[in-house]
């Protein structure tokens, strides 16, 4: 109907990812039932034992089989009800090829050498089958096996290269092989539109529905075992360590669910409310949260918690972090996986969970506010999901913390962060501290590092969250700490709301240490922990720090962490002596869990305030670079793990003093801002305003 044959549909590139079927793993249990299945092969990540619907039935069913092999590399719940688990390299230690699209060929190998004893999936198969492809002299089976297929099967479709080891040499560099496509006829389109149309679900009149969701941390469950994804709070409840059922803000049948925000957010320190949620007959507790954009009538609960066999992680914890709500899923009549149900019951509040672990309320900037419109002193920080009012400021209180604006004026917008600035600049020139001296002396003789964000980028994934924890060893304090306001995270994301409750628009602020050059945390220190450097680095002398915490208190911006406990065991030095028997290895002290951490970064030990250092290890590393090469060193070499990560390009790092970097070019944008910039801290993160192109007349 809409043209799109040839047109913005290319059969000739098409896609080949995402072919997995539901129906072919509801046949299989059928044939499972019948007897028809004498073995069964579970590739690494596989787990129907939990993840599918019906994982009750198969996992019953799976005794009929003969033979059960898993390759998995962790342990799952299909894994352990296996005759045999023979575990695969992990891919980061494997060989192999990808076709993503039709005649793009990409090629896997391996970066480190096996870890365990372990054996690549597709070796293990071809072993089995005694095929001949495998010599058992040989020391890479797979990579030996992986060109002759590329020789037989790739190498003839490209007339470049005469002789294959060219053609592989070149393919291995580049990492990715086009092949040119042949011209294939667009296909006409034969079905019925109308018939496909009345397929369409209608929504139940009068009738509580559940969507089921997949979180950006845990996926399907897969990353259960990952404590670094457990912990990153997600970007829309801001909620970690389960799975939590949203529900509308406004919605009359759960008036008796407490909304978080409306309570004093210093007064809830970790609570909320249990409901039993009754979904086809099958009940379980559940933790309510209300949730901004959630539609009336309906609530939403994530998949991927509730795992009972995970690796370590899992027995530390006990296993089951959330509810499992695979069994709540149902099958159509064609045997695709419906992630929805309509006979929901939701009861009243039956218990409040005293660890509830979310972040939204903690480290808050703001204070208390009037509403615009009633007067009303409201208890309420400007990080409780909504923006009250239709100015400019960030929250209900007038405090430059988030700016935003729609498209249609975005010359107002431009004009108001130029007028709140100017007003910035006029507070902050009355003070007695010689600051502007300073810049001119010192921070722009050589170096003078800072970094611009772009809030139209960030989609609030998370991904420079865990990243920032992985680069410098931060620890994970679970559960319980993260309800007590303790997490050590260097980086988080503050969510802020705006517009209408029920369909508002979104804000992803990533905050972490602000780098002042004015900083108030280094003038309360008593012992000069917290030193400035030349290149504008607020920094951090882990073994001068006593553990004041003055520096906290007094950061506007609370992104300072305090190791309230010895994370490492670093300081149980009893404990941590080495032994000769390996069963009594003390904890940190074998070659394996001592891989996670980062040797280029401080291990800080208890009772001391850590935070983001602009990654200067990676600084470091660049000048030492540069001095090798006998060079200068450019803001260009150096990119920060949350730089690296962010897969928008939201965040750039640099050197303000190289005019032609890209750093420079990012702050010449009339919308950038500092947060908090009439306070006079001099930050040295920029952000860029918040604009959104929405039309009021759909609103309406």
């Amino acid at each position: 109907m809409l043209g799109n044959y040839g047109a913005t549909i290319d059969f000739a590139n098409a896609s080949l990812q995402r072919q997995g079927i539901d129906k072919s793993v509801n046949d299989l249990i059928s044939e499972m039932k019948s007897g028809k299945v004498d073995a069964l092969f579970f590739m690494d990540g596989a787990n129907p034992a939990w993840d599918i619907p019906r994982a009750e039935e198969f996992a019953t069913l799976s005794k009929k089989v003969k033979l059960k092999v898993s390759f998995s590399t962790v342990p799952n719940e299909t894994a352990a009800i296996c005759d045999y688990v023979t575990p695969t390299h992990h891919f980061l230690e494997s060989w192999g090829d990808a076709q993503p699209k039709k005649g793009y060929y990409s090629l896997i190998q391996p970066t480190i050498s096996p870890l365990f004893d372990t054996r690549q999936t597709e070796v293990s198969l071809l072993t089995w089958a005694k095929s001949a492809a495998i010599d058992a002299a040989s020391e890479q089976p797979a990579l030996d096996y992986l060109m002759k297929h590329w020789e037989t099967s790739v190498f003839p479709t490209q007339s470049r290269f005469a002789i294959f080891r060219a053609f592989w040499d070149n393919c291995l560099h580049d990492g990715i092989y086009e092949a040119p496509l042949a011209l294939t006829s667009v296909p006409s389109f034969n079905g019925d539109v109308q018939k496909a149309a009345s397929q369409v679900r209608k929504p139940v009149q009068n009738a509580l529905e559940i969507s089921f969701f997949e979180t950006v941390n845990m996926g399907g469950g897969q990353y259960a075992n990952n404590p670094w994804l457990s912990e990153l709070a997600d970007p829309v409840s801001r909620t970690s360590w389960g799975n939590y059922l949203a529900v509308p803000v406004k919605w009359e049948g759960g008036n008796k669910i407490s909304s978080l925000n409306n309570i004093n957010p210093r007064e809830i320190y970790g609570e909320a409310d249990i409901v039993d949620l009754e979904v086809n007959g099958t009940k379980q507790a559940v933790t309510a949260v209300r949730q901004f954009g959630q539609l009336e009538d309906t609530v939403g609960l994530a998949i991927g918690y509730g795992r009972t066999v995970t690796g370590y992680m899992g027995k530390a914890l006990g296993n089951n972090v959330g509810t499992n709500v695979y069994p709540w899923l149902s099958v159509d009549a064609q045997g695709n996986t419906q992630y929805y149900a309509t006979k929901v019951k939701v009861s009243d509040p039956i218990d409040k969970e005293d660890l509830f672990a979310c972040v939204q309320y903690h480290h808050a900037m703001g204070v208390t506010g009037k509403d615009p419109k009633s007067g009303e002193t409201l208890n309420v920080d400007e990080k409780t999901s909504m923006t009250i009012g239709s100015g400019y400021q960030g929250g209900i209180v007038d405090r430059s913390i988030i700016y935003k604006g729609n498209l249609d004026e975005l010359s107002e917008l431009v004009h108001h962060v130029e007028e709140k600035r100017a007003e910035a600049a006029e507070l902050n020139s009355k003070t007695l501290y010689p600051i502007n001296e300073f810049v001119d002396n010192v921070y722009s003789q050589g170096h003078w590092w800072a970094m611009h964000i772009d809030l139209n980028a960030c989609i609030g994934c998370g991904a420079c969250s865990v990243a920032c924890m992985a680069e410098n060893n931060v620890p994970v304090v679970g559960k319980r700490e993260v309800g007590r306001h303790h997490e050590m995270s260097w980086l988080r994301i503050d969510r802020y709301f705006f517009g209408e409750y029920e369909n508002p628009n979104t804000v992803y602020q990533p905050m972490m240490c602000q780098h002042c050059d004015n900083a108030p945390c280094e003038n309360v220190c008593p012992v000069a922990a917290t030193p400035h450097s030349s290149e504008g680095l607020n920094q951090m002398t882990y073994n001068r720090c006593i553990g004041t915490r003055y520096c906290a208190n007094n950061c506007p911006y609370k992104v300072r962490r305090f190791n309230w406990l010895d994370y490492t065991k670093a300081d149980m030095f009893a404990i941590n002596e080495p032994t000769i028997s390996n069963e009594s290895l003390p904890f940190g002290a074998d070659n394996l869990t001592r891989m996670v951490l980062n040797p280029d970064v401080t291990v800080r030990s208890r009772g001391v305030i850590e935070k983001c250092s602009f990654c200067v290890q990676r600084l470091q590393e660049g000048k030492l670079t540069a001095k090798k090469e006998g060079r200068a060193l450019q803001d260009n070499d150096v990119r920060t793990a949350c730089q690296t990560a962010c897969p928008t390009g939201a965040i750039v790092f640099g050197d303000r003093n190289n005019k032609s970097g890209d750093l420079s070019k990012k702050l010449d944008n009339p919308l950038n801002y500092i947060v908090l910039e009439e306070i006079g801290v001099r930050s040295s993160v920029n952000y860029t305003a918040k604009v959104v192109n929405r039309s009021e007349n759909l609103d309406a």
